[in-house]
């Protein structure tokens, strides 16, 4: 609905604010403080060098490489991983981490910690027991487990059991046995490329 225009007002009228003489108008901001801008630019720049320092230090890039992480990292994944996490806290499962291979520390696995310290774990025909409770696992869709079985063990002080999310084509502790802590390196934080799986690691 349009209204009518307000006639109160006349030519020769005009509201309050504009017969005050532009002497009383307080200054722009720039005129008040000279030096703001160049605060701003500083505070900027500090921004800017914590940021880098930040991506640099505190986090690392990383590519996966292969299918054992499905359906929540594919090949060729970008992600971040958080090197200084475990400084500050401990190791959990269902973590996703990455650690070199205890078999060739020049190569990097990403997998995700099931069985930590003096676990008692087994696995029977797919499904994973620890300290006599069978695991809800919901980050293993149901076409990618398997049937395999894994004697019991106590997983040794100072080393963890990892598994990959796909199980039926995984590498994992299953084969190579518990990861030493020493050799876990990150925690695997956010996807960052492509677009289309990005998102935080859970």
């Amino acid at each position: 609905m349009q209204t009518a225009p307000n006639n109160d007002l006349n030519q020769s009228q005009a509201p309050e604010s504009a017969s005050i003489p532009p002497s009383a108008c307080p200054p722009p901001p720039s005129a008040q403080n000279p030096g703001s801008i160049r605060l701003w630019v500083r505070d900027l720049l500090i921004s800017a060098v914590a940021s880098i320092f930040i991506i640099t230090f505190l986090y690392q890039p990383v590519r996966v490489e292969g299918t054992s992480m499905l359906p929540r990292l594919e090949d060729r994944d970008r992600l971040f991983i958080n090197k200084f996490a475990y400084h500050f806290s401990a190791i959990e499962r269902g973590d996703v981490v990455v650690f070199h291979y205890p078999r060739d520390p020049e190569k990097s696995y990403i997998k995700r910690v099931i069985g930590l310290p003096g676990d008692r774990l087994r696995i029977d025909h797919g499904t994973v027991w620890i300290n006599g409770y069978p695991q809800s696992e919901n980050y293993v869709p149901e076409d990618f487990r398997d049937s395999r079985s894994y004697a019991e063990i106590v997983v040794p002080e100072n080393t963890y059991f990892m598994m990959g999310d796909h199980r039926s084509i995984s590498s994992d502790s299953r084969e190579f046995g518990p990861v030493d802590r020493s050799l876990i390196y990150g925690k695997a934080v956010f996807v960052y490329w492509p677009t289309r799986d990005a998102g935080v690691v859970r």
